[in-house]
């Protein structure tokens, strides 16, 4: 791809300077700003609007997020946000990299949706209950701040994110659910310290971008079903 940009429809084009701007202007609007919340929210809803297109992209700039998103949440104690992105949302993103680029539509910039089988379906959910388990006496463990939050935070994630790796649509779903959590987690932070009122705006228009997803991938599916 040349500029990805340019194959933003105007909706598409319209939702990511919406949510640009409102990151931008919550920024703006705090007493205490913090570039690295800026710049990994920016990296974040920039991502989304490609993810919700189907481009390959959206994974790589997942990864620089992931990163940015993990250091963030180590300064608030938020180890459990920390943990789940440094350590599962990372490397589940470099394997959705090498999963899409092995599974493009045809000749296009845009990866084949696939339908989740039953089978797939069961084995992500007994996987995400094993893991959200292990993970919250690992969090207790560490003192995280709003433990049982950001256990539900784990596994709404790391289900989200092993859909995206199946190229499933209901990813859009599971991370809708993820950003509910988030927006409460970091109200609750941004409560002690305004400086992180960002990241809530950020999550919002995460919200905003991963219901568009879920719609788009199912039409996305559709299409390539029929052609």
């Amino acid at each position: 791809m040349k500029n990805p940009f340019k194959e933003l429809k105007k909706f598409e084009l319209w939702l990511w300077i919406t949510s640009a701007v409102v990151v931008c202007f919550s920024f703006a609007f705090s007493p205490d700003k913090d570039p690295m919340t800026l710049c990994a929210s920016l990296i974040g809803v920039t991502a989304l609007i490609f993810i919700a297109k189907g481009y390959v992209i959206g994974q790589a700039m997942c990864i620089g997020f992931s990163v940015l998103y993990g250091i963030i949440s180590f300064r608030y104690s938020y180890y459990g946000e920390m943990i789940t992105y440094l350590c599962m949302s990372t490397p589940i993103a470099v394997a959705a990299v090498i999963s899409w680029i092995r599974h493009p539509y045809k000749d296009t910039p845009e990866v084949t949706v696939s339908r989740v089988t039953k089978k797939q379906m069961t084995f992500a959910l007994v996987l995400t209950c094993a893991v959200t388990l292990a993970f919250y006496f690992i969090l207790r463990a560490l003192g995280t701040a709003n433990l049982i939050i950001s256990t539900v935070s784990v596994a709404t994630s790391f289900l989200a994110a092993y859909l995206t790796f199946l190229r499933s649509p209901y990813y859009g779903l599971a991370y809708g659910a993820n950003d509910i959590v988030l927006i409460v987690l970091w109200i609750l932070a941004a409560i002690e310290d305004i400086s992180y009122l960002p990241m809530i705006f950020c999550f919002v228009m995460f919200l905003a971008n991963d219901i568009y997803g879920f719609l788009n991938w199912r039409q996305m599916r559709k299409r390539q079903e029929i052609l």
